[in-house]
């Protein structure tokens, strides 16, 4: 069986989000990782932030930082789920080193 690992996921929301709309697509996002066993979630949200290059003709961008552990095989996963998701721009899944 495979140890649980520590990860931190850096997510690009569009900017139409207004705060409660973002809190129910951070806590459906979160949800949606309970199904894998994902356990320690802690959410973050970095705020609203000029983009350095345009992305989908968008300017700006809502950051969100997610903490949490799980288990490796889960992250393509996690991956699938946001690639699928038409609110998110970018994001990327960084490995954290004890």
């Amino acid at each position: 069986m495979s140890l649980l690992r520590k990860y931190e996921m850096m997510i690009l929301l569009t900017e139409e989000f207004n705060d409660s709309e973002l809190k129910t697509w951070i806590f459906n996002y979160a949800k949606s990782l309970r199904k894998f066993s994902v356990c320690d979630i802690s959410v973050i949200s970095r705020g609203k932030h000029n983009l350095a290059y345009p992305i989908n003709d968008r300017i700006k961008g809502n950051y969100i930082q997610l903490n949490f552990s799980s288990m490796p095989k889960y992250i393509n996963n996690f991956s699938n789920i946001l690639k699928m998701d038409s609110n998110v721009l970018r994001f990327l899944v960084f490995n954290k080193q004890l």
